[in-house]
């Protein structure tokens, strides 16, 4: 079970981890090894309230597919193990920020004086 907060935690079976070679620069390491982390997590199938659910999918980040399934790849790391702590982090902050609510703004006058000083 890896826990995020008091509110979010995923069974390590919800997660699916493959490793893929990683891109861009590191010579003969970067091309034999798969260091690099794909993770896929599927909001709609997990163990997460459904309210919940919902928040994440109607956040509209990039990271998430038209199937409700979270997309992370993370390849900072020369090491697999770094790559996947980058990556179930990653994921977690994504989920801490959909159950942020956000304040309702509260509109507001213009001070008299601000309308004289603007006249």
């Amino acid at each position: 079970m890896i826990r995020f907060s008091d509110q979010i935690q995923i069974a390590e079976e919800e997660i699916e981890l493959s490793g893929i070679r990683a891109q861009g620069a590191g010579g003969q390491h970067v091309n034999k090894n798969e260091t690099a982390i794909h993770l896929r997590f599927d909001v709609r199938a997990c163990s997460l309230p459904e309210a919940l659910q919902e928040r994440i999918l109607a956040s509209h980040d990039g990271r998430i597919n038209s199937d409700g399934v979270i997309i992370i790849k993370a390849q900072k790391y020369r090491s697999r193990e770094k790559n996947r702590q980058d990556a179930i982090q990653r994921l977690g902050e994504l989920l801490l920020q959909a159950t942020k609510t956000r304040r309702r703004r509260v509109p507001t006058k213009p001070t008299r004086t601000s309308r004289e000083k603007r006249l």
